[in-house]
């Protein structure tokens, strides 16, 4: 007999992909409201973690480049397989003085099971509210749209990703990254 939760996770990441499959989001609004701008500083925030002091703020990182990923829901298939690829890939992040954070409307609690659950090693952020989400323009209803951003190290804003393919994702995000530094 299938969990309800499995039902539930095998819901919502079915949901996700035709959403995805239908790619509804225009350029300069997402599905999950309107983006923030290009080349502007990025929306400061301070979110609850699974990991260190307790919470994170996006001022914390100020001097080094940050990868900000959206993502709905800890244990789902698309979100782990993308969970999976930015940790195959955080030595190299990591090697271009970047920092990996995600973001989802799931618990602490839930974060840190699933850190522990696929051994992630950056952090994972809290929005239980859909606060920071709605500000970042990838929040639907009651949890984050996959939306990534770069931030520079001064703040700024550089690149955003809507659509995204979680399998194929992180690869895409650390090339423009390589691109905007050599810039």
């Amino acid at each position: 007999m299938i969990s309800r939760r499995t039902f539930v996770s095998t819901l919502l990441a079915s949901c996700l992909a035709i959403i995805a499959w239908f790619n509804f989001a225009p350029a300069a609004d997402a599905l999950g409201g309107k983006l923030p701008p290009l080349n502007e500083a990025a929306p400061e925030f301070t979110l609850p973690t699974n990991t260190g002091e307790g919470k994170v703020s996006l001022s914390d990182y100020r001097g080094k480049w940050v990868v900000l990923y959206f993502y709905p829901k800890d244990f789902t298939s698309g979100c782990t397989l993308e969970a999976r690829r930015f940790q195959q890939d955080l030595p190299k992040y990591l090697a271009k003085g970047a920092q990996i954070l995600g973001v989802s409307a799931d618990s602490v609690d839930s974060h840190a099971e699933f850190c522990d659950s696929e051994g992630l090693k950056f952090p994972l952020l809290a929005d239980t509210d859909g606060k920071i989400s709605k500000t970042y323009g990838s929040w639907l209803g009651f949890f984050s749209m996959r939306h990534t951003f770069i931030i520079d190290p001064q703040g700024i804003i550089r690149e955003e990703f809507t659509g995204v393919n979680p399998s194929v994702h992180s690869r895409e995000v650390l090339a423009r990254l390589s691109e905007l530094q050599a810039a």
